[in-house]
């Protein structure tokens, strides 16, 4: 239960990151570095907080929330910039969190037994 409220936690702070019009700074970390670690830390949160799920559709679940980010992002009363390389950073990091789910998840898996 404490994983899945950190999912959302996670989930919603990053959204609301995204689309206030002056969020703070953040040192001088790379907007798409920001986009990755936000988009990762989510891949994982989520396969850690539902271990059922599919792993492959919570990333394309992923991608989408990003790219409707990317889109509230060109309203102009928001004042930020829609950017493709956002979503782009935004599908690598859930690529690479995805690998690592599904590897891990087969090595923990026991293996067969022999007849």
């Amino acid at each position: 239960m404490l994983l899945r409220i950190l999912f959302w936690a996670a989930a919603v702070f990053a959204v609301v990151m995204a689309i206030v019009p002056h969020p703070p700074q953040i040192g001088h970390v790379s907007d798409k570095l920001q986009h990755m670690a936000a988009f990762g830390t989510l891949t994982l949160l989520a396969a850690l907080a539902y271990p059922k799920a599919d792993i492959l559709r919570t990333a394309e679940r992923l991608t989408l929330v990003g790219a409707v980010i990317e889109v509230v992002q060109s309203i102009p009363v928001l004042h930020r910039d829609r950017d493709i390389k956002d979503l782009i950073a935004d599908c690598l990091a859930i690529g690479v969190a995805t690998v690592i789910v599904i590897l891990y998840r087969q090595l923990r898996e026991p293996a067969p037994q022999s007849a």
